[in-house]
């Protein structure tokens, strides 16, 4: 079983005590039907318990929610309407709700108990008739449904449950070219069909990811990677100064600092050799302004999304100042990375 945070403890009993008060309260003051009529069903006790407990859940879903309630209980009036023996109309009722919520996609496991309460009805469930279906049944659900909206989304937890934002893969699945449909036959290969959607499993892979290679760099600061010695050149500088320094110092970027030794662009050797540039004119009527610092003490690991995802060839580092002390290219990223993949290595 899954161990709940105290947040998530707080969010099940609490939305569920709300939740459940509403839900009645709410039926209560709707006119309809004979006075003895419960003005709350005992599936909602269910429906709060995956409302508030599991709300990322596939079967806790609005259109599960209302429809599972809602479309079982009338096919278990029909039962009871149909069938003259109520051990057999239970059994028909339940069993044919649910294949109609599997066949409309709305499986609700609640609806199983509002199909046997209906099939099985009492005096003043027969009485009420077709009706039932909305008064309690329905009032029951979506004003359960509206307090679990609220209170899911109010403590922090997104309701309905939307798949997590697409994020590019990391190299090793692009690699592979995993993605959500590639999970998805893998676990309808399962003995059981798991009730997670793809995406989510695709994001738990990526997350895995990220923390496996947070494990082994996060400990090693960019500093430990970097270049020192650092070939920089000023804005007012000539476009043939920096040719001149690519050259002499066999570099393919230069950042541009100013006069503190804040990063103020960057550029390369694309930049200043594929144009045809007047030489005597600034770096900075060329440079590119938007550029990507990290700080020194930065983890190692945090380097691999600005230099895989975001396309960075070389990263600027900065000390507490923003001014520069080094730099890290993408060469410097493949040697650590490389080193940690041997340390894994066994021997």
């Amino acid at each position: 079983m899954t161990r709940y945070s105290s947040a998530e403890l707080a969010r099940g009993a609490a939305g569920a005590l709300i939740g459940i008060a509403v839900a009645g309260a709410t039926a209560k003051v709707v006119p309809g039907g004979p006075e003895t009529l419960p003005f709350i069903v005992a599936p909602m006790g269910a429906a709060a318990v995956l409302l508030f407990a599991v709300p990322a859940s596939p079967l806790a879903q609005p259109w599960p929610v209302v429809g599972g309630n809602t479309i079982s209980t009338l096919v278990g009036l029909t039962a009871y309407w149909l069938v003259d023996d109520v051990l057999l109309a239970g059994a028909v009722g339940v069993g044919a709700a649910i294949g109609v919520m599997m066949l409309l996609r709305c499986l609700h496991p609640p609806g199983g108990a509002c199909a046997l309460l209906a099939a099985t009805a009492t005096p003043v469930i027969d009485e009420q008739g077709i009706a039932f279906v909305v008064l309690p049944v329905a009032v029951n659900t979506v004003a359960l449904l509206l307090v679990a909206i609220a209170v899911n989304n109010l403590t922090g937890r997104r309701y309905p449950h939307r798949a997590p934002t697409k994020t590019p893969p990391s190299p090793a699945a692009a690699e592979l070219g995993l993605g959500a449909a590639d999970i998805e036959s893998a676990m309808a290969r399962l003995s059981q069909r798991l009730d997670v959607l793809p995406e989510d499993v695709v994001a738990l892979v990526q997350d895995a990811e990220a923390h496996a290679l947070d494990r082994r760099l996060g400990s090693v600061p960019v500093q430990r990677i970097m270049h020192t010695d650092v070939a920089t050149v000023r804005p007012f500088e000539s476009i043939y100064r920096a040719r001149t320094v690519i050259v002499q110092r066999k570099v393919k970027t230069l950042p541009v600092v100013d006069d503190e030794g804040h990063v103020v662009g960057i550029v390369s050797i694309i930049d200043l050799f594929t144009r045809d540039l007047v030489e005597l004119e600034p770096v900075e009527t060329i440079m590119i302004r938007d550029v990507t610092t990290i700080p020194a003490a930065t983890p190692v690991a945090e380097l691999v999304p600005a230099m895989t995802q975001d396309g960075f060839k070389v990263v600027p580092v900065v000390d507490d100042q923003d001014r520069i002390v080094g730099i890290v290219t993408r060469g410097d990223l493949i040697a650590v990375l490389h080193r940690a993949l041997l340390e894994d290595r066994p021997a």
